[in-house]
Parts: structure tokens; sequence; C-alpha cells
């Protein structure tokens, strides 16, 4: 009896305190005058928030396509769109000219891709090494499942437009390449664990800023 008396008032303690502990604030609008923590932001004053600070407008500007991938990215996360902080969301938009790629790259998050413009190769790596990848073409979408190793390559004669969506406000962004080019371990290491050439590695630490 009494156990059953113990447990009966857990229960309601636990309730309680999911009750009192979600939805207290509808939103945390990031007020970026502090440091962000792990948790993200800390909030804006309610009182000094306006419809403006729930707008965003930087995804109808096409992203800066000059450089070597070819690609434009503009992004609506929780460093650049206040109003994301906390809510587990994000999108961006991936301007992607003739012969581009957004190259082998994984985030912490699951993405859904809407190929708007032009025809797109994607797809992604399963944790088995399974290929999973097709041509998309305008209006197609695919989903990348999280952590795993994903692309895609402009295949079409014309820029390609796409819009990502996250399940993550920062969901950060992990760049195979440019994370092999962009680090100060000896060019020997990157060899004997990659299994590329020293003129290869030593090509992609100019080209990203890397050293040794």
């Amino acid at each position: 009896m009494a156990l059953t008396k113990i447990l009966l008032i857990f229960s309601l303690l636990v309730s309680l305190s999911s009750a009192f502990s979600t939805n207290i604030l509808d939103f945390c609008v990031a007020d970026y005058n502090f440091p962000v923590t792990p948790a993200g932001y800390p909030c804006k004053n309610p009182a000094n928030l306006t419809v403006d600070d729930f707008v965003f407008s930087g995804l109808g500007v096409p992203g800066n396509t000059s450089n070597v991938f070819k690609l434009g990215v503009n992004l609506a996360f929780d460093f650049s769109f206040p109003a994301l902080n906390g809510l587990g969301i994000g999108i961006g938009r991936l301007d992607i000219g003739v012969g581009g790629v957004v190259p082998l790259h994984s985030h912490r998050a699951t993405e859904i891709l809407l190929l708007m413009e032009g025809s797109i190769l994607t797809g992604f790596i399963g944790s088995d090494n399974t290929a999973y990848y097709k041509t998309l073409n305008k209006g197609d979408i695919m989903v990348f499942p999280a952590s795993l190793l994903h692309f895609q390559v402009n295949v079409g004669s014309v820029p390609a437009v796409a819009f990502s969506s996250l399940n993550s406000a920062n969901p950060g962004f992990e760049n195979v390449v440019t994370s092999l080019g962009g680090n100060d371990l000896p060019t020997e290491v990157i060899k004997r664990m990659s299994l590329l050439d020293a003129s290869q590695i030593r090509k992609l630490k100019k080209l990203f800023g890397g050293s040794n």
C-alpha cells in the first residue's frame, strides 16, 4: 500500500514538473548582446519585440557562387534569424552554379531539401556504406537522415536553386573536403589516414587555409 502511494505521488510530481517546465515561454528571440551557450542564446525582453523580429528576408537573395564549389548559401539559423532560437528548426537557400556542388558533408540534424529550379544529383551514404542517390528535378524533395554524409551536384545546364529545412536552429556543418584542407595536421598524417597523394593534400591546404 505504501509503495502504491509513493508511486502515485511520484507520477503526480513528474506530471506537474512536465506541465511547468514546457511552454513556459511561447518563444525566446535571441539576444545577440550576450554570448551563445550550449542551450542557445539568452532571450530578448518580450516587451521590446515587434513583428519584425519574426520575419527574415534573406532567402530572397541569391547566394554568391563565385568560389571553388560554385555554391552560394544563405542561412536562416539562430545566429542570423534570432526568432528561431530554441525552436528546433532552420532553413537555408542553396544556389548551385552550372557544374557546381554542395560537397560531401554532415550535420547533427535531419534535412529535407526542396528543389525549386534546375536538376541536381543528390544523395547520402548510409552507415553500412550503401549510397542512396537520385537526380531531382523542379518540385522534387529528398530527405537526409541526421549525421549521414550527403551531397548535391548540379547536373543541369542552368543554375539550380534549392531550399533546405532542418530540425535544428543550429545544426552544425562539417565539410569533408574543407576539413581535410583547412587544418594544421601534418600532410604525412593525412596522407596515411586518407590514402590521398601528398600533392593533392597540399593543394587542399592551399585552397582552404591549412598548414603543415
